[in-house]
């Protein structure tokens, strides 16, 4: 039996929302899944609908002593929810706890003791904490053996993190055994700047502790909650019961394959300037539209907002010789203007997902493909609503959206085959263990 810990000593971070809800995405994969709650609170019981006045005993008369009253066993306390899922509830009884073991010798140990009892019975046992770093807390940290903190990507959660990994570490060390921590983003908002610049850095200062799986805000998940249903019962088609079953798949194993990078997307030096050149001429474009652009004779000339696909390629390399020539790219006023690449090279610059202006072009190559379409979150993942367009050249597909700020996923569909797009490494996990693309637009 594997036993998960979900900890943060913050509160509105999604603790018990993730609990039920990953515990319920365990049990629908097959998984038998006990839940157990030691948040006084009682807030899981709550969220599965379990009737108060009806729980007679809770998991406080499982962990107590013999001389401190009526004992029960953690099989007799337990309430079944669903298929698989079965929850051990708790209530402000608990909150007795450390008081009743204060100075006790094993009392870090009561939750491990009476876990270890039906570890026969269930392949994964998920604990829900408290908003309070403790001794119910530290029970379950020597009860589990790893440990997922619930963090929202918002500016408070962010900047009490790092505190809360050192405290974890240090209670690991403490706990004397070893405890994988990880960090899962909650209540993710793609269309807020702050939750895309929060998860950026999530990602740059806490990549070794991030999950890939992200858990996006999603109302879905509030009104299961106050209907005491887990996602998988109120709305098994939402956007939140499939990033719980993403999480629930991360955690038996089913993670993104790395992209190898081949000897030819290697870049060197030059070629490293050349390509920022090209961005820095795609930047302007998008920024002045049709404002004038200098050339290298000293006239203006024209930059069109929306760039024709064909033409897409060599306007961003004329407009990086004219920026050269102007001195306007680091590293290469001195040097002579750059010779036109190959069009085989111009056509593979232009493969990939590019933003210009209000829309993103989708571009790609299937050589022998007779049909293309592309689904998203843009579409509500409807791939015959947006199909692609064959372009002037053999093989090559375009397709133009206008999409607003925010993170989107998307996938292929050719010749009715699913499948990632070949030119776009940014990629990421799905709830089906294959990899979805990922654009983030400005």
């Amino acid at each position: 039996m594997r036993t998960v810990a979900i900890i943060n000593q913050k509160g509105g971070c999604g603790k018990t929302t993730t609990s039920i809800n990953l515990a319920a995405c365990l049990a629908r994969l097959g998984q038998k899944t006990l839940l157990v709650d030691m948040d006084p609170q009682g807030h899981c019981g709550v969220g599965l609908a379990v009737p108060e006045d009806q729980i007679e005993r809770t998991v406080l008369d499982a962990l107590i002593e013999e001389r401190d009253g009526k004992t029960a066993k953690l099989e007799e306390i337990v309430w079944q929810i669903a298929t698989d899922f079965d929850l051990a509830p708790s209530n402000i009884k608990l909150a007795a706890f450390e008081q009743i073991f204060a100075g006790r010798v094993g009392r870090e140990d009561r939750l491990l003791n009476i876990i270890q009892s039906i570890k026969a019975n269930y392949s994964w046992c998920i604990i829900d904490c408290p908003p309070s770093v403790g001794l119910i807390t530290f029970n379950a940290l020597r009860a589990c053996d790893e440990v997922v903190v619930p963090v929202e990507t918002g500016y408070f959660s962010l900047h009490g993190l790092t505190k809360m990994m050192e405290t974890l570490e240090m209670m690991k060390e403490k706990a004397g055994k070893d405890i994988l921590i990880r960090v899962l983003p909650t209540l993710y908002d793609t269309r807020t700047k702050l939750a895309r610049e929060v998860l950026n850095e999530l990602r740059s200062k806490f990549s070794s502790y991030l999950m890939e799986s992200t858990v996006n805000f999603n109302t879905k998940l509030k009104e299961a909650a106050s209907f005491g249903q887990p996602i998988t019962e109120y709305d098994p088609g939402s956007r939140g019961y499939k990033d719980f079953v993403n999480l629930a798949r991360e955690l038996m194993g089913h993670k993104p394959t790395e992209t190898e990078v081949t000897p030819s997307e290697t870049l060197s030096r030059p070629a490293e300037l050349v390509q920022r050149a090209k961005q820095l001429a795609q930047l302007t474009t998008m920024q002045f539209g049709k404002n004038a652009m200098a050339s290298s004779n000293g006239a203006l000339a024209a930059a069109p907002a929306v760039v024709p696909q064909e033409s897409f390629a060599g306007t961003l390399e004329g407009a990086q010789t004219r920026m050269q020539t102007m001195g306007l790219v680091a590293g290469v006023q001195n040097e002579q203007p750059l010779a036109i690449t190959p069009t085989e090279q111009r056509l593979a610059d232009f493969y990939g997902v590019k933003q210009m202006g209000d829309e993103v072009i989708f571009a790609a190559k299937f050589a022998e493909a007779r049909k293309v379409l592309i689904a998203g979150d843009f579409n509500n993942w409807s791939p015959m609503s947006t199909p692609m367009h064959s372009a002037s050249r053999p093989g090559e597909w375009v397709t133009r959206l206008p999409l607003q700020s925010g993170r989107y996923r998307y996938r292929f569909v050719v010749d009715g085959k699913w499948m990632t797009d070949p030119h776009n490494s940014y990629v990421e996990t799905n709830q089906f263990g294959e990899l979805n693309n990922v654009i983030e637009v400005d």
